[in-house]
């Protein structure tokens, strides 16, 4: 074996930075308990993690599409078709407590893994629903296993970074829209071909397995380091000078009034282009091209919360989603449905990693996947209530219009909370 504290100083010589033999040596033993942040293994990892949010977040999107189609088969409203989303978000929002909490004790491992097998299960049983009520209700432990794929994994994900933490929270967060993006036009091309209670068995088969070997691929990286410790953490980079309880819920507030607004376009969308004649499929095309564009807005909040923070790349993506709402408002042709629902995907994607962003850098590293659990837990309740009460207002109108204002109203509250946040950060900075 070659001498690692000669390779380090040779290493130096030309300029190349390492800080110690140890961490030489982690870079080429997957299960080595060193581990250096921001490293090549860190970047492997993190593809891993992406792999497992696509395959964990069906359940977000899936009752999406089938929305309609199961109001029909059923002979539902709308209003209680809708509830289906609304179990699967609180499910999921649930979830990211549980999951949170799980992660911090045990790791992250372990908390995927206690939800793989539900989500198969919650499928199977989704596909021999006998009513819409049980249906709806099984939807709520699909929601429940994919928790951990996406809150925990961000929170992970930020741990195995420190020089581009908010790109890796980012990314490891467009897992779930990466799902959002290929499973639409898939859940809806099995319907077609074999109806919708055969595709949610073959889903829930399928997401068990892929996700059991994805976990292991996982696992070989982590080697032993599957429980953190942090005790060595760095302390929270902002000081805002409100306790951790308090932030939290100033958090889970704005992270609410968003994702009111944010479910309207993203829950009915399907719905609306099948009310304006258009169809079904071109309402599923709409949502995978509205995730699509989102993947390209989280990446991109992720380099930019590197350089200007999460409180102010929130409020940047919370103002651009709001004019994206306006346009839902005044135009409803085909292709002005298609541009806008790209605008829309490309304003919205980074705001709730931004949530995550600002967990990291307010709050103690060792409260990470519990606290970011906490506000994605505010975040889906938003996008559940958003998702049904869309629905009722539609039930209650016969039009989505009063529907978007509404998403609009919340999305206002949304900007004034981190616009207070913000200048109570600058106040912070100038009494320094």
């Amino acid at each position: 074996m070659p001498n690692l504290s000669a390779l380090r100083l040779d290493l130096e010589a030309i300029g190349v930075e390492v800080p110690c033999a140890v961490d030489i040596a982690s870079q080429f033993s997957p299960v080595s308990a060193a581990f250096i942040p921001d490293s090549r293994r860190a970047w492997l990892r993190l593809a891993v993690a992406v792999a497992i949010g696509s395959l964990g977040s069906v359940g977000m999107w899936s009752v999406v599409v089938a929305l309609p189609v199961v109001q029909t088969d059923f002979g539902a409203t709308r209003g209680t078709a809708s509830l289906a989303f609304t179990m699967v978000m609180l499910g999921f929002g649930l979830g990211q407590v549980v999951t949170g909490r799980i992660s911090d004790r045990h790791g992250i491992v372990a908390a995927i893994g206690v939800g793989i097998g539900i989500l198969g299960l919650g499928y199977v049983g989704a596909g021999y629903a006998p009513s819409i009520w049980t249906f709806n209700l099984l939807h709520f432990a699909i929601g429940l296993s994919s928790a951990a794929t996406f809150g925990p994994l961000m929170a992970e994900a930020s741990h195995w970074f420190d020089r581009y933490r908010g790109l890796a929270v980012a990314i490891a967060a467009s897992g779930n829209y990466i799902g959002g993006t290929i499973w639409p036009p898939v859940v809806n091309f099995g319907m077609q071909t074999f109806g919708w209670r055969a595709t949610h068995v073959a889903i829930g088969i399928f997401t068990a397995i892929a996700m059991a070997v994805t976990l292991t691929i996982l696992r070989l990286l982590m080697g032993a380091a599957t429980q953190r410790s942090h005790v060595n953490a760095a302390p929270p980079r902002v000081d805002l000078k409100l306790s951790t309880n308090a932030l939290t819920a100033i958090l889970s507030l704005a992270a609410i009034a968003c994702c009111v607004a944010m479910s309207m376009p993203q829950v009915h969308i399907v719905a609306y282009c099948g009310d304006l004649g258009y169809g079904v499929a071109r309402g599923a095309e709409m949502l995978s091209l509205m995730l699509g564009f989102g993947i390209i807005s989280r990446i991109g909040s992720g380099f930019l919360a590197d350089r200007i923070g999460g409180i102010r790349t929130l409020l940047i993506g919370s103002i651009a989603q709001a004019s994206a709402l306006l346009f839902y408002l005044f135009f409803d042709s085909l292709t002005s449905l298609y541009v806008i629902s790209a605008m829309f995907g490309l304003f919205q994607g980074g705001i709730v990693p931004s949530y995550a962003i600002i967990v990291r850098e307010a709050m103690p590293a060792a409260e990470a996947a519990t606290r970011i659990g906490i506000v994605i837990f505010a975040s889906v309740f938003g996008m559940s209530f958003g998702g049904w009460i869309s629905g009722v207002i539609f039930d209650a109108t016969g039009s989505y219009a009063a529907a978007f204002a509404n998403g609009f109203a919340w999305n206002l509250l949304n900007v004034s909370i981190m616009l207070l946040l913000l200048l109570r950060g600058r106040q912070r900075l100038a009494l320094a």
